[in-house]
């Protein structure tokens, strides 16, 4: 899941990679917009004909004579698994607002092994031979508050979901050029050529069997307790990614430099991944909080909590002691310092990437936002 601020292009950059997907023949896309019924119709019917403008059959007939699209493509009692992308630039238009009965499906189905069956609620029966699930959306910190009650922090979508979080970069182009059409035909075709090639098992190099047994055995939680569900899948997310970053090289193998990309990768994204949150949990306040956390963190001096944060929140809070409240709460959790005149810095911490099988400076991410989000 990209998330960012509004400005941050996350919609720009899924709306490239869906044409590309499109162009190289993937199909299995969810509709923009589902209930969960028909989301569970559509698995079953064959996601990649289930929503086609140019597919109509004949529905006056009995239903013997109109088969569901997996019988007619001979899939049907085949071991082809029900594959389908939840592809959305606006994550919370395709689930809806704490629509907890959808994530508990899509929880569900993640991880499940051999068919799936269910009675939907007009009383027809789906079965789904092993669906697989994969997820490509957008979202803002907000909007995964509303999208998410707080109940599911601790429980199994957000442990399945890698939130990939970026800052606006503050950079304006007002009529960006296309991208080259050389470059987007490349593109295409090393799609198709994963698609045609990367079938059956990978293999894992004895080197990069160690390398994975040091990276499990000296992993620690990310200190973020809202994290300890995705903390304990961990390993299951470097192996996929392991398997990305081999496909995306047309290997059917995972050697130890593979495993030192990947690796390297997750642990910059897991570094930025509480931002994504912002303040989500319990709290009261917790989005006014968040709202001067953002406000201290691109202020370039200390802030006077009356004179400029007490402006900026006025409209949300009842006090200013409600402001002093929530001042001292930050303070006590050790996410700002006051200076000797009584004016409010953020605290930032220096990260230190003293971990086993990774080098995060070669990446080009790395480099760009270096000295903008003070990296070591």
């Amino acid at each position: 899941m990209l998330v960012g601020e509004s400005g941050s292009r996350k919609d720009s950059a899924l709306r490239g990679i869906k044409k590309l997907l499109i162009a190289a023949d993937y199909k299995t896309i969810a509709a923009d917009k589902i209930t969960k019924e028909k989301f569970l119709i559509d698995l079953e019917e064959g996601m990649d004909k289930a929503h086609d403008p140019d597919e109509r059959f004949d529905v006056s007939k009995n239903a013997k004579a109109n088969p569901t699209m997996r019988a007619l493509f001979g899939a049907e009692r085949s071991k082809e698994p029900a594959e389908c992308l939840i592809y959305s630039g606006e994550f919370n238009s395709f689930l809806g607002h704490s629509n907890l009965e959808f994530i508990d499906l899509l929880t569900a189905l993640w991880d499940w092994e051999g068919n799936y069956e269910n009675r939907i609620k007009n009383g027809r029966s789906v079965i789904i031979p092993d669906p697989t699930i994969s997820l490509l959306a957008g979202n803002t910190p907000t909007g995964i508050s509303m999208a998410f009650p707080i109940e599911v922090i601790g429980q199994g979508l957000f442990a399945r979901l890698m939130q990939i979080y970026s800052e606006p970069t503050g950079r304006r182009i007002t009529f960006p050029p296309p991208p080259p059409p050389e470059l987007t035909l490349g593109l295409v075709m090393m799609l198709k050529e994963i698609r045609i090639k990367m079938i059956g098992q990978f293999e894992i190099k004895p080197q990069a069997v160690i390398a994975l047994d040091d990276i499990y055995q000296s992993w620690k939680d990310l200190e973020d307790v809202r994290f300890k569900s995705y903390s304990s899948r961990r390993f299951t997310h470097l192996l996929k990614n392991c398997i990305c970053f081999a496909a995306s090289k047309q290997e059917n193998f995972i050697n130890l430099s593979t495993v030192i990309e990947a690796n390297s990768v997750l642990h910059y994204t897991e570094y930025f991944m509480p931002k994504a949150l912002g303040e989500f949990g319990k709290a009261r306040n917790s989005d006014i909080t968040e709202k001067i956390l953002k406000l201290l963190d691109k202020a370039e001096v200390p802030l006077n909590s009356i004179k400029d944060i007490w402006p900026q929140v006025s409209r949300d809070l009842d006090s200013s002691k409600q402001l002093s409240d929530i001042l001292m709460g930050l303070q006590a959790a050790g996410k700002v310092d006051t200076t000797s005149k009584g004016d409010v810095i953020i605290k930032k911490i220096p990260p230190t990437w003293d971990f086993v099988h990774s080098n995060i400076t070669v990446l080009p991410e790395y480099s760009e936002n270096q000295v903008k989000a003070d990296l070591p």
